[in-house]
């Protein structure tokens, strides 16, 4: 019955048939036959001579499992690990998973050695996993041999062997597995597990690449960017980077989204660009958000817009991009794109400023010094004017120079007024040469000196 089934099915010695095919197919199985149930099964799965039905394709398999077929027993196992046919189990999927891998199946030592990795129908089991994974490689499993490379060259379930790691690197990337030709050019490239050689470190980047691998894509930009062991290609360099961004590597969008801004290796493009930036903010880069607000408040690659400058401003300061909080705050403080809110304007200023922006620093002083969106306090007023000063910033060494002079939220002194006010004169502020002058004029926190006070009135003159 079984050797009829055949027959039908390829077409030897008759029509090809699969309705008869299946129909002797199943008389065998129902008489015993444990290769025609598994046969069998397979036409329910793929629906060859019947209708498909996963749950009697189930059923036989387990029937053929029952009568000992290891094609069976594996795909049982698959069926209880996709659930397909009956309840996903992956206990029972681990169970028959094992029952195989240890009759030597090697499909099922790698699927053995993925559960134990990842702990799937079974106790996370590193040694175990490294155990299968070089059982499998050992037996021809191309996908294990990559495994087993990772596992040695990160030390998981073994000791660390780069050169091990290298090995199997090579056997698996001779064998097609992609992601081990990426792995291969890795150890070439920094020299681990073999000797450095950015040759042959570029050859398998750009076979990972034209594999689709896009972590090699990104690597391949920088070999033709250099062109260390290839000629410099910066229209190649802009290809990957291309590739590498439509394959959302994230260091690519961002880098492609420069080219396009400057005009790197291709002709300038803001729309391009903006493009680029927004593809990555909606991934979720805190820095791709920012420069997206920016390009729509100034209408750069699109129409300006505040209220979608406001938004990404917003995300990306809550994602906490520094330079976003204080362009949020400038937008509450001054009602662009949303809202005029004092409170909410003081709030990340407040943030930015102890994130080390020291324009929010100096903000932040005048909200307390004027109490707006906050109460007045002439102290924390004084202590962030202070901090944008020492951070560099002239108009607050100014003002901390006029709360030193007035003993506003600090006790009077004028050497140090003086000096601030030197600093400020000196980064070209024209109120601050002015009150230095004063500070000559009248010997107050220096010596009386009525040169230097005429030069810096006359410095001030000329501003």
């Amino acid at each position: 019955m079984l050797n009829l089934g055949i027959c039908y099915e390829n077409g030897k010695g008759t029509e090809k048939n699969l309705e008869k095919a299946f129909h002797w197919f199943q008389k065998a199985a129902e008489n015993g036959n444990k290769k025609a149930m598994f046969v069998l099964a397979v036409c329910y799965e793929g629906g060859e001579g019947t209708e498909k039905n996963l749950e009697k394709s189930f059923h036989w398999y387990q029937k053929a499992v029952e009568n000992v077929d290891e094609k069976a027993i594996f795909n049982l196992a698959k069926c209880y690990y996709n659930g397909e046919g009956t309840e996903k189990n992956l206990e029972k999927a681990f169970h028959w998973f094992k029952k195989i891998a240890e009759n030597g199946k090697k499909e099922a030592m790698f699927i053995l050695a993925a559960c134990y990795g990842g702990g799937i129908g079974t106790e996370k089991n590193l040694e175990k996993a490294f155990h299968w994974f070089q059982k499998a490689a050992e037996n021809g499993n191309k996908k294990a041999m990559f495994g087993l490379a990772t596992c040695y060259g990160g030390g998981i379930g073994t000791e660390k062997n780069l050169e091990k790691a290298f090995h199997w690197f090579q056997k698996a990337a001779e064998n097609d597995v992609k992601e081990a030709m990426f792995g291969l050019a890795v150890c070439y490239g920094g020299g681990e597990g073999t000797e450095k050689n950015l040759e042959k470190a570029f050859y398998w980047f750009h076979k990972a690449a034209e594999n689709g691998v896009k972590e090699a894509m990104f690597n391949l930009v920088i070999y033709y960017i250099i062109g260390e062991v290839t000629e410099k290609n910066l229209e190649k360099a802009f290809y990957w980077f291309q590739k590498a961004a439509e394959n959302s590597v994230k260091e690519a969008m961002f880098n492609l989204s420069i080219c396009h801004e400057i005009g790197e290796g291709r002709e300038k493009n803001l729309e391009k660009a903006f493009h680029w930036f927004l593809k990555l903010a909606e991934n979720g880069d805190k820095e791709a958000m920012f420069i997206l607000a920016v390009c729509y408040e100034g209408g750069k690659g699109t129409e300006k817009n505040l209220e979608k400058a406001f938004y990404w401003y917003q995300k990306a300061a809550e994602n906490g991009d520094k330079e976003a909080m204080f362009s949020l705050a400038m937008c509450y403080a001054n009602g662009e794109g949303t809202e005029k809110n004092l409170e909410k304007a003081f709030y990340w200023y407040q943030k930015a400023a102890e994130n080390g922006i020291m324009k929010a620093m100096f903000n932040l002083a005048n909200r307390y010094y004027n109490g707006e969106g906050t109460e007045k306090n002439f102290e924390k007023a004084f202590y962030w004017y202070q901090k944008a000063a020492e951070n560099g910033l002239t108009n607050a060494m100014h003002n901390l120079a006029i709360y030193y002079e007035n003993g506003e939220g600090i006790e009077k002194n004028f050497e140090k007024a003086f000096h601030w006010y030197q600093k400020a004169a000196e980064n070209g502020l024209t109120n601050a040469m002015h009150n230095l002058a004063l500070c000559y004029k009248n010997e107050k926190g220096t010596g009386k000196n009525l040169e230097k006070a005429f030069y810096w009135y006359q410095k001030a003159a000329k501003n």
